[in-house]
């Protein structure tokens, strides 16, 4: 037995529903997204009571100036937060279903620091940690306008690989492997979705989109293609899809800006106008890229199988891009059910075929499989995409 389980033991739950915590980087608005699926979970009879840490802690402290938390001094911080986490530890055996919204870390005045006690996240013992990311340049103007935080794109990424890193660290050390998940926040509808799934509906298998993507940004038929993949996967299952946060096309943006002699690139993200010095922006560039590469694999180690779709590109070339294909092979490599939806008429090379479950010639006939196999059910519920 090992001293966690011997921990349970001693400090049975009093009721056997879901605990999440939910961590992201300032600038995610994580309160909608949980807000949503608390909405979502009561129209279907779950009660799900979200505990916001950072707005304890303001609440028991209403003398500090909104946004000037982090400058307290350390102890006293930490006292605050102890506090805070009492209240959700007596809070969390009184409740049936609980998400917590919080922080992993913090980088301040103090440097970089951890936002959590480990005795605190032993004692919560929480089912799942779901850690929210967003593209760079929606996060940039979210803290424009709802912080005074300076900041640069740089630091936008480095939060955010510190928050899924120390997650991950906090996920393993508290419940083991296989309990942590990367979730996109980009559509707050979707990524409420995919968290209620998680939580209520854990049946859902798993699922990686993989499909190419840069070099068909010029083809609207081919991503027509793509796109109608994508949703038909997101309608059933949990997909952990790697478009949903595509910073590339921030990086061809600046690139284009530079090429006409442009000093600055205007974004449209969250329902405005955003203007970005094009230096800025391909400073970053490697650190992107670094991070989708690093994050992808991520995706797919949390997911339950890869499925691929490759498209036919004009004159039947098939759409196979090195992306997808070292996808495909860190799939097969991780054990991982691997399935190919091929509809080029050429024949797909054997580092296709050899990695592949299965291999299928259209959308419709890979689905007709998953019916087969009980992965999708004849009366299966959707809950609304947007």
């Amino acid at each position: 037995m090992t001293a966690r389980d011997a921990h349970a033991l001693l400090r049975p739950r009093r009721h056997p529903g879901v605990r999440v915590v939910v961590t992201g980087q300032v600038g995610l608005d994580k309160k909608e997204v949980i807000d949503r699926l608390a909405a979502m979970a009561a129209a279907r009879a779950h009660s799900v009571t979200v505990f916001h840490v950072g707005e304890r802690m303001y609440a028991q402290a209403p003398d500090i100036v909104k946004g000037r938390i982090l400058d307290l001094p350390r102890q006293g911080l930490e006292q605050l937060r102890r506090s805070v986490f009492k209240d959700l530890l007596r809070l969390a055996d009184t409740v049936e279903n609980l998400v917590v919204n919080t922080h992993a870390t913090f980088r301040w005045k103090h440097g970089l620091f951890h936002a959590y006690d480990h005795a605190d996240m032993q004692r919560l013992d929480a089912d799942l940690y779901v850690t929210f990311i967003d593209n760079v340049d929606a996060v940039h103007e979210r803290l424009e306008r709802e912080h005074d935080i300076r900041h640069t794109l740089k630091d936008i990424l480095v939060w955010r690989e510190e928050e899924i890193v120390v997650t991950r660290a906090m996920a393993e050390a508290v419940k083991g492997y296989g309990h942590c998940f990367i979730v996109s926040r980009t559509d707050a509808e979707a990524a409420a979705t995919a968290l209620y799934r998680l939580m209520f509906e854990p049946r859902h298998k798993r699922v990686y989109p993989s499909f190419p993507m840069t070099h068909v940004m010029d083809m609207p038929d081919v991503l027509a293609e793509i796109e109608h993949f994508r949703k038909r996967l997101a309608e059933v299952f949990i997909t952990f899809d790697p478009g949903d946060v595509d910073e590339k096309d921030l990086l061809f943006k600046a690139g284009e800006a530079i090429q006409h002699g442009r000093d600055e690139l205007t974004v449209h993200v969250n329902g405005r106008d955003v203007t970005l010095r094009a230096a800025d922006v391909t400073h970053v560039a490697r650190d992107i890229d670094a991070q989708i590469y690093a994050r992808d694999f991520m995706l797919i180690d949390q997911s339950d199988m890869i499925v691929t779709y490759i498209p036919t590109l004009p004159g039947g070339k098939p759409g196979l891009s090195s992306g997808v294909e070292r996808e495909l092979h860190h799939a097969y490599e991780t054990t991982k059910e691997v399935y190919v939806v091929w509809t080029p008429r050429v024949e797909p090379s054997p580092f296709i075929t050899a990695t592949a479950t299965r291999v299928f010639p259209s959308l419709d006939e890979l689905f007709t499989h998953f019916h087969q196999k009980g992965y999708i059910r004849q009366h299966q519920p959707e809950l609304p995409l947007a």
